[in-house]
């Protein structure tokens, strides 16, 4: 079949046999999502075989949660960003932190605190690296925020989170701080480590086909907020990390990678009440005005609660 004929037999199918009321736009995007699916399936000419392989491949991804994992290791989350981006282009919004991915690991509920915070439960604290991470909020008039909401989530030494790894603590390496009179905020942690798809899930095994890695650096999720503002979702990468600029799931950008610097020094270990050395990370956030001429910074998506 050419085109033509398979636009005009998906009209037959999802159009021409409506009866009831019809949302519009739930019907646009159906009929161009199937057009395009049997497009593909003519000109690659995919086999019956392959096309239930397929819907099997997908039927095991959505029931292991995994869909939220192959949405970035595809350049899915990566590509609607980058629409994001140049919509605030268009509308002449520039200056702010760059965004990148949120992954699927975020959970609402996280404890609230002003001024600084303390991520990490101790129960790492010998075998890492402590980790000070502090910095400034600025809203779109370049001046600094009061109030403003910081929520950070990162993994463990084991490159795993708290909630999906049941052996953590309730909230461990999870927070939401608000920042103090000057716009401030702090918080102590530990260095976190990267990691890999499940080895034998269904995302490392479509990469494995695609012959790809499915590693991630090591890197520290934000949400950051504030009246009148976008909100800002981001992360950053830690430093040196292997696979700083390598990462399967193409969130790295130039300006999320600050410098991590050791420190040493006798006095400033007295200070933070500590026996060996840390690391240290200043970083500030810059936020973009909201105005409803560009897509809302509100994504609306299945997040775990606790």
């Amino acid at each position: 079949m050419n085109h033509a004929e398979i636009d005009a037999l998906v009209k037959s199918f999802i159009v021409d046999t409506a009866t009831g009321e019809v949302n519009p736009r739930v019907q646009e995007v159906v009929v161009r999502l199937t057009s395009d699916l049997f497009k593909a399936i003519e000109d690659l000419d995919l086999s019956p075989s392959e096309i239930w392989k397929g819907l099997e491949y997908f039927a095991e991804a959505g029931a292991t949660h995994e869909l939220g994992l192959l949405a970035p290791g595809i350049g899915l989350e990566r590509f609607i960003d980058i629409r994001q981006d140049e919509a605030e282009a268009k509308a002449g919004l520039t200056g702010g932190t760059p965004r990148t991915i949120e992954g699927p690991l975020y959970v609402a509920g996280a404890p609230k605190s002003t001024g600084f915070a303390r991520l990490d439960d101790g129960t790492e604290a010998e075998q890492g690296e402590v980790l000070f991470m502090q910095g400034t909020v600025y809203g779109a008039d370049g001046k600094p925020l009061p109030g403003a909401q910081v929520e950070v989530w990162h993994a463990n030494l084991m490159g795993n989170y708290s909630f999906f790894d049941k052996s953590q603590s309730h909230f461990n390496l999870r927070r939401t701080i608000v920042t103090d009179e000057q716009g401030r905020y702090q918080f102590r942690s530990i260095v976190p480590m990267g990691y890999g798809c499940p080895p034998e899930g269904t995302t490392q095994r479509l990469l494995n086909q695609l012959g790809r890695h499915g590693r991630r650096p090591a890197h520290i999720h934000f949400f950051v907020s504030a009246p009148a503002h976008r909100k800002l979702t981001t992360q950053i990468n830690i430093e040196g990390d292997e696979y700083c600029w390598d990462d399967f799931a193409f969130a790295s950008r130039e300006g999320l990678v600050p410098s991590v610097n050791r420190v040493s020094d006798p006095a400033e270990l007295d200070k933070k009440q500590l026996d060996k050395p840390f690391a240290s990370i200043d970083f500030d956030f810059h936020l973009n005005a909201e105005t409803a001429v560009v897509p809302s910074s509100i994504v609306e998506r299945q997040r775990a609660s606790a």
